[in-house]
C-alpha cells in the first residue's frame, strides 16, 4: 500500500492548484481523477464556452462593421469551423494540465474511479492508497430537471452542446442563469432562433434587477426571446421538433424548437466516493459539509471547489485550494475563508460583473444607503470603440464604504477588481475619486462613479451657499 502526506481526489482547478502547491512544499502527494486533468473549466466550462463567446462576438462585430466604415458583405458562420477553433483553444490551454508536467513535479497522478474504504484509505483501480490528509475536489455536474418527457427528448446540457456538429436552427433553453444566457447569446449570434424560459421574473435572478433588465434588452437586440415566470410541465417530440409545454401567469404556452437545453445550474459531485465509509457528512444536493477552514466532519479531510456547493466559480475553487492545502499540510496555522467580497462575471456581451450586495440586499441589511450610477455612454473610450451600452452602479453605506459594485459593459470583468480590492480593504469610494485614472480608458468610468459622491456633497445642501460666501470674501 502506497502512503502519502496528501491525497487529492479530483483533477480540476482546486485539485491541480493543491497538487502543485503540495509538491512544491515537498509533500508526498497523489492526484486522482476519473478521466483527465483540467476539470470542468477546461473540458466543458470556462475555456470552451468563452472561446464560443469570442467567436459569437466576432460575428456580431462583422455585422456592425458599417458603423466603423468597414465593408464586409454578408456574414457567413461556418459552425463546424467555430467548434474546431474552440477545440484547438482547449488543446493549447490543456498543455498546462498535462499529467506528465505534474509527474515531473513529483505528483503521483492516477486515473480511475475510486472510493474510500475508511477515513485514511482510498481505493482506485483495485489499488489502495493511504493518506495522512485528503482534499476532495470532485467538482459538479449539470442539473437535469425531472420533467416528464425531458430525458426522452434527448436534451442538451452545457457539456453536450459542445459536441454539436451543426448549429440548431432553433433552440429552447431552460434557465436564464449565467450558463443559459451565455449560450443563448452564442447560439443567437451564430444564427439560431433562441428562446430562454426562466422560472423567475428576470434573467440572471441573482443579479441586481436594474442591470438585469438592461441586459435583457441587449439580449433581445441579438434576437433572444425570453419567457419569465414560466414553469415547464412537459416535453414531447412532435413532428420532428421538441415541444416544450409551460405554464405562466399568462396561461399555457407551447414552445417548439429543434433542440432543448437544460441550463438550470450545477449539482455537487459527491456520489460514488463512499463518503460514509470515510465519516464525511454530505448532502446529495448541497454538497460536502465543511467549516470555515474547509475541514469536513473528519479533521484530516478537507473539501474545495464546487463539491461543497458554494460559489461554483473557477476563481473561487482556486482560492479554496490555497485554504485547504495550507490547513491540510500545516494544521497548526489555520486559515479561514473570507467570502465577503467574492466577485463574478457573466460573460455575455456586454459583460455583467458583480461583487457584494445588490441594491435590494443592501437596503434590507443596512437601511441607509447611497446609490451612484454612471452610464457607459458617457465613458469616452466606450463611445470611441462603439461599445456605449451599459451602466456602472455602486452602492455604499453612510460612510462611503462600498457595499456592492455592479458593472454592465464591455470588459466589465476586467474593471471589477478595483472595486473588489476597495471593498476588501474598506477603502471608501471617495478614495477612488481621488485616484488618477488613465484617459481614455474604460476605467475612467470607475472614477466618474466615485465623482458622483463628491457632486452630491459639494453641490447640494448647505455647501454651495457656504462656498459662494467664502469665494466672495476672498475677492
Amino acid at each position: 500500500m502506497k502512503e502519502f502526506d496528501l491525497i487529492i481526489i479530483g483533477g480540476g482547478v482546486a485539485g491541480l492548484v493543491s497538487a502543485s502547491g503540495a509538491a512544491q512544499f515537498g509533500a508526498r502527494v497523489a492526484l486522482i481523477d476519473r478521466t483527465s486533468l483540467g476539470g470542468d473549466c477546461l473540458r466543458t466550462g470556462c475555456v470552451p464556452t468563452k472561446r464560443l463567446v469570442a467567436s459569437a462576438k466576432v460575428a456580431s462585430l462583422l455585422r456592425r462593421a458599417g458603423e466603423f466604415g468597414i465593408k464586409t458583405g454578408s456574414v457567413e458562420v461556418d459552425f463546424p469551423a467555430v467548434m474546431d477553433a474552440m477545440r484547438r483553444t482547449q488543446a493549447r490551454i490543456a498543455e498546462n494540465d498535462d499529467p506528465e508536467r505534474f509527474r515531473r513535479m513529483g505528483v503521483d497522478v492516477v486515473f480511475g474511479s475510486g472510493k474510500f474504504l475508511d477515513p485514511h484509505t482510498f481505493e482506485v483501480n483495485g489499488e489502495r492508497l493511504r493518506g495522512r490528509s485528503f482534499i476532495i475536489a470532485t467538482g459538479s455536474s449539470p442539473v437535469v430537471p425531472s420533467v416528464p418527457g425531458f430525458k426522452e427528448a434527448g436534451p442538451l446540457t452545457n457539456e453536450t452542446a459542445l459536441g454539436l456538429k451543426k448549429l440548431p436552427a432553433s433552440i429552447v433553453i431552460l434557465g436564464g442563469g449565467p450558463i443559459g444566457v451565455e449560450f443563448a447569446q452564442i447560439f443567437a449570434r451564430l444564427g439560431a432562433k433562441v428562446t430562454v424560459i426562466e422560472r423567475q421574473g428576470q434573467v440572471l435572478p441573482r443579479e441586481d434587477k436594474e442591470l438585469s433588465l438592461l441586459l435583457r434588452d441587449y439580449l433581445v437586440e441579438d434576437g433572444v426571446e425570453t419567457a419569465f415566470n414560466a414553469e415547464v410541465k412537459e416535453v414531447r417530440v412532435e413532428g420532428g421538433l421538441k415541444a416544450i409545454y409551460a405554464r405562466s401567469p399568462e396561461g399555457e404556452r407551447v414552445f417548439r424548437a429543434e433542440e432543448v437545453m437544460a441550463a438550470l445550474g450545477r449539482r455537487p459531485n459527491v456520489e460514488g466516493l463512499a463518503l460514509d465509509a470515510a465519516g464525511v457528512e454530505f448532502d446529495a444536493g448541497k454538497g460536502i459539509k465543511t467549516d470555515e477552514h474547509l475541514k469536513t466532519t473528519q479533521p484530516h479531510i478537507y473539501a474545495a471547489g464546487d463539491c461543497i456547493g458554494s460559489f461554483a466559480f473557477t476563481h473561487v475553487a482556486e482560492y479554496h485550494a490555497g485554504i485547504a492545502l495550507g490547513n491540510a499540510l500545516f494544521p497548526v496555522f489555520k486559515r479561514k475563508l473570507d467570502l465577503s467580497t467574492v466577485p463574478w462575471t457573466t460573460f455575455v456581451d456586454p459583460e455583467l460583473a458583480r461583487a457584494g450586495l445588490t441594491e435590494v440586499e443592501a437596503r434590507e441589511k443596512h437601511g441607509n444607503i447611497k446609490v451612484y450610477r454612471f452610464p457607459f455612454a458617457s465613458i469616452d473610450r466606450a463611445v470611441i470603440e462603439g461599445e456605449p451600452r451599459g451602466l456602472i452602479k455602486v452602492i455604499t453605506d453612510k460612510k462611503a464604504r462600498i457595499l456592492g459594485a455592479h458593472i454592465l459593459g464591455a470588459g466589465a470583468g476586467e474593471l471589477l477588481p478595483e472595486y473588489t480590492l476597495a471593498m476588501r480593504k474598506g477603502i471608501p469610494i471617495s478614495d477612488i475619486s481621488k485616484t488618477i485614472h488613465v484617459y481614455p480608458t474604460r476605467s475612467m468610468g470607475l472614477k466618474r462613479v466615485a465623482d458622483e459622491y463628491y457632486k452630491e456633497r459639494l453641490f447640494t445642501g448647505w455647501f454651495p451657499k457656504a462656498s459662494k460666501a467664502i469665494i466672495r470674501r476672498g475677492r
